[in-house]
C-alpha cells in the first residue's frame, strides 16, 4: 500500500560536522502552506521511518485526527562508530552535532514547513543514545525544543549533571521509557551495560523537576526496536495529541 503522505530529502553541506547531511521529511497528506505544523526531528531517521514505522503511523493518525498537524524530519548515522560519536554525552563530534541541529537543521525546516517557530512545536526523539541526545539538547536549548521523546536512553553521571542542574526543565515536556528487561545491554564499544536501573534513577530526578513528565517501564521489554515500535502509537498520541 502506497504512502498518504509526500517523502521530501534536502541536503546540508554542514560547516559544523564538515560533511553532507541527509535529511528526509515526511509531510502528511494534507500538507498546506495554509496550515502550522508541529516539527519531530528523530535521529536513527532511518529507523524510525523504516522499523520505527513513523510514516504509516502518521498516515493513519492524521487521518483519524488523533494527532495534530506534524511532520516527521529524520536524520540518519553513518555507522554505529560514526553514531557514538555525534550522540554520546562524551563524544568527540556531540557539540558539533548539537550545533548542526540548532544552527542549521531548525532553520532549514523553518524554512519548508509552515511551523510555529517556539520550542513547544519542536521535537526531538530518539532511541538509546539517540535518546540521550534529544533530552541533553532540549535542556541546553529549551526554547529551540520543547518536547523530549527518548526510548531506553543511556544514561550515565554526565546526564545526570545535566539534569539536576537544568534549569528551564518546567518548559520541556518529556517522554521517557525503559524495558524491564534492559539489564544486559551490549554498547557500542562491546561492553555490557545496565540500563535498567540508571533509567530509574533519572525517572525519579526528572519526576522531581516540575517539568510534564511520562515514564512507562516497558513489560518484559528488551532494547530492541520489537518494544520501541509497539510503543509508537502511545508515543505519538501521547505528544502530539
Amino acid at each position: 500500500m502506497g504512502r498518504k503522505g509526500k517523502m521530501v530529502e534536502r541536503e546540508i553541506e554542514s560547516r559544523y560536522l564538515n560533511e553532507t547531511m541527509t535529511i528526509k521529511v515526511y509531510q502528511p497528506e494534507s500538507f498546506s502552506s495554509m496550515y502550522k505544523y508541529s516539527i519531530c526531528i528523530m535521529q536513527d531517521g532511518d529507523d524510525y521511518f523504516q522499523m520505527g514505522r513513523i510514516a504509516t503511523l502518521s498516515d493513519r493518525l492524521h487521518e483519524s485526527k488523533e494527532i495534530t498537524n506534524t511532520v516527521f524530519a529524520g536524520i540518519h548515522y553513518e555507522d554505529r562508530y560514526d553514531r557514538r560519536e555525534k550522540y554520546h554525552p562524551s563524544g568527540e563530534q556531540n557539540e558539533a552535532y548539537t550545533k548542526f541541529l540548532i544552527h542549521e537543521v531548525v532553520p532549514l525546516l523553518d524554512e519548508m514547513i509552515p511551523t510555529y517557530h517556539m520550542g513547544q512545536s519542536r521535537a526531538l526523539m530518539g532511541d538509546s543514545l539517540a535518546g540521550t541526545l534529544a533530552l541533553m539538547t532540549a535542556i541546553n536549548y529549551p526554547n529551540t525544543f520543547g518536547k523530549v521523546v527518548m526510548q531506553s536512553p543511556y544514561v550515565d553521571g554526565k546526564v545526570m549533571e545535566t539534569v539536576k542542574n537544568a534549569k528551564d526543565l518546567h518548559s520541556i515536556d518529556i517522554y521517557h521509557t525503559i524495558g524491564e528487561k534492559e539489564t544486559v545491554v551490549t554498547t557500542t564499544d562491546g561492553d555490557k551495560a545496565d540500563f535498567l536501573k540508571p533509567n530509574r534513577e533519572l525517572h525519579e530526578l526528572l519526576e522531581s523537576k516540575g517539568s510534564t513528565y511520562y515514564y512507562n517501564e516497558i513489560e518484559s521489554g528488551e532494547h530492541t526496536w520489537k518494544y520501541w515500535q509497539k510503543d509508537m502509537p502511545r508515543v505519538l498520541t501521547t505528544m502530539f495529541h
